[in-house]
């Protein structure tokens, strides 16, 4: 999907763990027009966000990473489309670790009073409202026996703050519900019982072993046996077809394979727990290492190394090999050296494995839908008692705590599905004897050198790392220390003063700079611990345009100099104290809603960095405890010192920053010159920081933060003004139509609003809800090229409703906790948000909605910002393998229609204010909109809100010129344009590929006018598949449920979807694993809604010599379906992994907003409460036959096929640059090139 997806005007403190300015938005993730063709594969920066599966990360106040960066990835995203609103994770500022638990529903609390002070401590702790309503109220007297006071008078001062002092030295609560546990060979588990999601178990098992380990000649050897003992599993094997799913990665200290699994299936015997144990067992301890195995994997990672090898990944490296200059983590990269690999046989990877994959030099994690602990632990016993121990003594050693860390060092290395080898176990002695040897071995911790004032007094001159495939100036400044465990509430309460200081930093930089002309980028302050790592590192990233870089680092300087010296203010204290409580407390009341894959890596990664672990509901008791305590003077104290390395550069006092690294380009352009060659030193660099040391600096103001939008005044005089009403939904006269089934109500506001919504107790106290505008990009019209995504950001970039400046519309939202995301499409325009039910969260939403949609306000300055921001993102394309290639590719097939890629510099020029505005408020139409809104809450309340605030919205209308577009055509066949390819000068060579074609969208309607639906009943009988012998299951054979599936709806959608499935498995097995001509191949479609077209997209990387025989191999998987029928197990198995989708988030308000979508939408008449109610009976009932009949309808042939193949290298034939028509330059920013530690510390997903 094309998308301009960036929060409006609402960063929440609470949101990223870094400060930053990015105009309102990460930029680092900003793709501003960012295609379907490559959803999952281009503009992957490297500050990878969390995916989805971290969605309820957020409930852990101690994030091992404050940013959105963290050290793996995995390939296969099955949510890594872009959204109105990206999975609402609130990653925290301070030390993961922690969960800062969980509220009851209806529980009340008052602040502990506890502010010590020179004179006096005060201990005091008011009482809570608990009730037999509220089993879920937190405690707010003293944990483990310290006493509480009412009365101050009853104690001496003295003793008082000996009580309070020995209170902070109290141990936090540890998690009731996880059960640890060693069996006699050393192997450590730990189990925690989860019902999210029901009858599902996650097993991770964890080898303490990774690149860091690895000698100079085995440099990515640990990744190698990732791959070959995952994938060379028979045993692995057999969970295929059961539901399950499988992966591994490997990273500086860790490898870790993980089986997400159903605890029982129908093709097993009970419980699949056994197997699933088994599986893991063979996997890591007894792997046959066979020649085949080892060359299929060989290919396999090679061909990922070029893969991994983008500019943000070897910017990633230089942060990382300067950073850690001093210790091994600057050359262990994981991934491992190509020479190496290249050489290793069989015998040299086995004799790795012996010496460091054992159970004593392993964890195993279970969390899942677990009723009988000591069952599990028996299955434990009974599967893995015996390995390793045949004649072993002794109790297995305690790991240091470096060893514990070891896990998340470095980037994890994925796998995939593929054929495996049965076991081969070692000789009992053999196994003793490699158990004895390394089992009590102590590994040396890395050795650092720390950022403390006084312990190192050589300054090291800044790095400058410079590219060609570089466009923008960024500089990083890093400051090093010890990871400070989070065990004590004096710990917790370290961490909460710090999260409080630098979300107040992160306010001002975001909202400091709103000039049409900044002089940088964005600017972003990083403060987190890394298990990965072993250390807390500070991060300061300025970036900015090459000529502008002196000022940029003045001013970031500056900021941090300002809240440094005269810290936070009383208001920003309290503020954000107050979100901070709030969060934690709305996070408390989800409790049973976590996942337990979000369970697990917070277990996993609290263990790595020392952290207690506590549920949420601890969490949030903890934090209540220690809240009342927290005094300004500590905060800014305690805030001063991360900031010193910064603010005091150059001091004798000052910490040394660990390290100072620059990525620069090469050229710059500069108007009228043309390329130039951009030169800098060290020592400027080091004179730029020194000129913001001396820049003036004032004390922050105080900002009047609106309490309402709308007084209740102003509301009164619309509703008499607009007499807001419900009228009939259909034509039966029906003002609410009510579903019992799905829960669903369906309305329609007098102004012609329709409206959808559901009352869910899914997520306690928490709701969405989602605007959606017809029209999108495909309306924007050939004058006014660009005009609704530029128009969209600039609405973004301005913040500002009515007469509410952007500081306090983002001050409002962030005390109701509201989170807010606009974007468009290019079918639609999406406004989402995310809020609370407490203190007034929802109201507070719909008054942000109604100002938007009554007094959106239009600035000249933000819209010159969007329109450089568009400009700077077309004129990086060349600068990218992936992005130039997939840019080509749609050019050609869409008959160079601007709509679906970048507009161009000149597109830009031609656009004004006034013409962007009309572009977007013309499809904000009132009977062209739907609100659809899903929560905890009531039917009363969301029906006032509902009439209050929407229904008094101006009645627009315009729905015909709303909805049209021109139309979209696909070019005819020509075979110059059919078959293309992009060459990019590059030091290193990569390969990378798309072929795509025309499919049908959603509802079977084609480019070329038809409507497939109305040939269904005639569909044509293939003779060259014989369906007698492939049904597809025995009850879903029968012609009556067969009857039901091709009348919906629904029927290519859901045909579709397995069909892509069933592809996808294809080429994975053929191009991947059989023929060895790439590591990530994928095939997407993209169904339209409301255009009346589809596509399809393989998308495929590889190396310059094997890219073109890739290709050929995709397109011989894709056109091979009917010379190779799909079997009944293949469409059962694509059947139960998009049903097992559905289920896990079934629970989700999102993935139900999602559902909701376009329920009452003129624009997509098809869509009715059918395609929620049938939506798994028709997954069901599909059979083979119909998944041909949806194949049938994929242009695959020669006149409708395209493709474009990139290469990148230093002998490579024409530049990127003359793949795209060069513009007249106009003046603006420089695409924004993501830089920060991370993609190289973790290998990819095997699969």
């Amino acid at each position: 999907m094309q998308a301009s997806s960036v929060l409006f005007n609402t960063k929440p403190i609470l949101a990223p763990i870094y400060a930053g300015n990015c105009y309102g938005k990460d930029n680092r993730n900003f793709t501003p027009n960012k295609t379907q063709l490559n959803r999952t594969q281009l503009n992957k920066p490297v500050a990878w966000r969390h995916s989805n599966r971290h969605r309820c990360s957020r409930a852990y106040l101690l994030n091992s990473k404050n940013t959105s960066k963290i050290y793996h990835h995995e390939i296969n995203h099955e949510n890594q489309r872009v959204s109105c609103f990206h999975c609402f994770k609130r990653k925290q500022i301070g030390i993961k670790g922690f969960t800062s638990g969980f509220f009851a529903d209806k529980s009340t609390f008052h602040l502990s009073k506890l502010k010590p002070n020179k004179d006096e401590v005060g201990l005091h702790v008011s009482c809570a409202t608990v009730g037999p309503n509220e089993p879920h109220a937190a405690s707010t007297t003293w944990p483990d026996g310290v006493t509480e006071r009412q009365s101050l008078d009853a104690l001496d001062p003295e003793a008082e703050r000996r009580e309070y002092e020995q209170f902070l030295r109290l141990e936090l609560p540890s998690h009731p519900k996880l059960h640890r546990g060693q069996l006699k060979n050393g192997l450590r588990y730990l189990i925690l019982p989860n019902k999210v999601p029901p009858n599902r178990f996650e097993a991770h098992m964890e080898v303490h072993v990774g690149s860091i380990d690895e000698e100079d000649d085995e440099q990515g050897i640990a990744h190698m046996i990732e791959h070959v003992a995952f994938l060379g599993s028979k045993k692995r094997e057999k969970l295929l077809g059961t539901g399950a799913r499988s992966n591994a990665y490997t990273d500086f200290h860790h490898t870790v394979f993980h089986i997400h699994s159903p605890t029982s299936s129908k093709d097993s015997e009970g419980d699949l727990m056994p197997v699933v144990l088994d599986a893991l067992n063979e996997i890591a301890f007894h792997p046959k290492f066979l020649a085949s195995r080892v060359e299929k994997e060989r290919r396999a990672i090679l061909s990922e190394l070029q893969m991994m090898n983008t500019i943000e990944y070897r910017v990633d490296c230089q942060l990382l090999q300067y950073l850690h200059s001093e210790n091994k983590l600057s050359k262990r990269f994981p991934i491992g050296l190509e020479e190496q690999i290249k050489k290793w046989d069989a015998d040299k990877i086995r004799k790795f494995h012996e010496r460091w994959y054992f159970p004593g030099n392993a964890t195993l994690y279970i969390v899942g839908d677990i009723d009988d602990i000591s069952k599990t632990v028996d299955h434990i016993e009974e599967v893995f008692g015996q390995t390793g121990t045949e004649s072993e003594v002794g109790a297995a050693p305690t790991p240091t705590a470096f060893g514990a860390m070891a896990s998340f060092l470095v980037p994890k290395l994925p796998i995939g599905l593929a054929s495996g080898l049965s076991h081969e176990r070692s000789s009992p002695n053999e196994q003793s004897k490699i158990f004895k040897k390394e089992r009590h071995a102590i590994r040396p911790p890395v050795q650092h050198n720390w950022s403390i004032p006084g312990i190192y007094t050589d300054a090291k001159l800044p790095h400058i790392f410079q590219h060609e495939l570089l466009q923008n100036f960024s500089i990083n400044m890093f400051c090093k220390i010890p990871v400070s465990k989070a065990r004590t509430y004096g710990d917790l309460r370290n961490v909460l003063m710090k999260r409080i200081f630098l979300s107040a930093l992160h306010f001002r930089i975001n909202t400091r700079y709103k000039s049409s002309n900044p002089p940088f980028t964005s600017v972003e302050l990083d403060h987190s611990d890394s298990g990965r790592e072993g250390c807390t590192v500070t991060t300061l990233t300025v970036t900015a345009e090459p000529q502008n870089w002196q000022n940029a680092i003045k001013v970031a300087v500056q900021e941090v100099r300002r809240l440094k010296e005269f810290g936070v203010t009383n208001g920003e204290l309290a503020r954000y104290l107050d979100a901070l409580l709030k969060d934690s407390e709305q996070l408390a009341a989800m409790i049973d809603n976590v996942s337990s894959v979000d369970n697990l890596d917070f277990i996993m990664e609290s263990d790595a960095l020392g952290h207690t672990v506590m549920d949420q509901r601890q969490g949030h008791e903890s934090l209540v405890a220690i809240a009342g305590t927290v005094t300004l003077e500590e905060v800014n104290s305690i805030g001063a010192k991360v900031l010193e390395f910064i603010s005091d550069y150059g001091k004798p006092s000052a910490p040394l920053p660990a390290a100072i690294v620059a990525c620069v380009p090469k050229k710059v352009h500069i108007d009228g010159s043309g390329e130039t060659e951009f030169k800098l030193t060290p020592e400027e660099i080091v004179a730029a920081i020194e000129a913001g040391l001396k820049e003036p600096i004032e004390a922050e103001p105080e900002l009047e933060i609106p309490k309402e939008l709308i007084s209740a005044e102003q509301l009164q005089e619309l509703r008499f003004l607009r007499h807001p009403s419900f009228i009939p939904v259909d034509q039966e006269k029906v003002s609410k139509v009510y579903d019992e089934e799905t829960g669903i109500v369906q309305r329609r506001l007098s102004n012609g609003i329709p409206i959808n919504y559901k009352v869910s107790k899914n997520e306690a106290n928490s709701g969405v809800m989602r605007l959606i505008v017809g029209g999108g990009r495909a309306a924007e019209s050939s004058e006014a090229k660009g005009a609704v995504i530029v128009g969209v950001r600039t609405l973004s970039e301005g913040g500002r409703v009515g007469n509410f400046s952007r500081e306090q519309v983002e001050l409002f939202c962030v005390n109701h906790l509201i989170n807010c995301s606009l974007e468009s499409t290019e079918e639609f325009i999406c406004m989402e948000f995310r809020f609370t039910l407490r203190d007034g969260g929802m109201r507070a939403a719909f008054q942000l909605l109604h100002m938007v949609l009554e007094h959106n306000v239009w600035l000249e300055d933000a819209f010159d910002r969007a329109k450089q921001l568009y400009l700077s993102y077309y004129r990086s394309i060349p600068k990218s393998l992936e992005r130039s290639t997939a840019h080509k590719l749609m050019l050609a097939m869409l008959n160079g229609d601007e709509r679906f890629v970048e507009p161009t510099p000149n597109s830009l020029q031609q656009l004004t204010l006034a013409r962007v505005k009309d572009a977007v408020m013309n499809q904000f139409v009132c009977d062209n909109m739907e609100v659809s809104i899903v929560g905890d809450f009531t039917e009363e309340d969301i029906e006032s809100c509902i009439l209050e605030y929407l229904g008094t919205v101006k009645e627009r209308k315009g729905l015909e010129r709303a909805q049209h577009y021109n139309p979209i055509i696909f070019r005819p066949h020509t075979s110059d344009w059919q078959h293309q390819q992009v060459f990019l000068k590059d030091t290193d060579e990569r390969a990378c590929a798309y072929i795509a074609g025309p499919a049908p969208n959603r509802w079977g309607l084609t480019f070329d006018g038809k409507n497939l639906r109305d040939s269904l009943s005639n569909s044509a009988t293939f003779e060259h598949v014989n369906f007698d012998q492939q049904s597809g299951g025995s009850e879903n054979a029968e012609k009556g449920v067969q009857g039901k599936l091709r009348d919906h709806p629904l029927f290519f959608a859901v045909t579709l979807g397995l069909l892509a499935e069933v592809i996808n498995s294809r080429l994975f097995t053929t191009v991947r694993d059989s023929l060895g001509l790439t590591y990530d191949v994928s095939f997407e479609l993209n169904l339209f809604d409301r255009l009346k077209l589809g596509w399809y997209v393989i998308s495929v990387t590889s190396t310059p010599g094997k890219v073109h025989k890739a290709v050929d191999a995709c397109k011989s998987v894709l056109r091979g379906l009917h010379s190779n029928q799909i079997a009944p197990r293949e469409l059962d198995r694509a059947r139960r992994t998009l049903l097992m989708r559905h289920e896990a988030e079934i629970k989700s308000n999102a993935y139900w907003l999602g559902l909701m979508a376009h329920l009452q939408s003129t624009s997509v008449p098809m869509k009715d409460i059918s395609c929620i109610k049938d939506l798994t009976s028709l997954y069901d009932a599909a059979t083979v036959e119909d998944v041909y009949v949806a194949y049938e309808q994929l242009k695959i042939d020669d006149n409708y096929l395209y493709s474009c193949i990139g290469i990148s290298g230093s002998q490579a034939g024409e530049d990127a640059t003359d793949s795209i028509v060069e513009e007249e330059l106009v003046e603006g920013l420089h695409n924004i090139i993501p830089v920060g530690r991370g993609s190289s510390t973790v290998t990819r997903p095997t699969i």
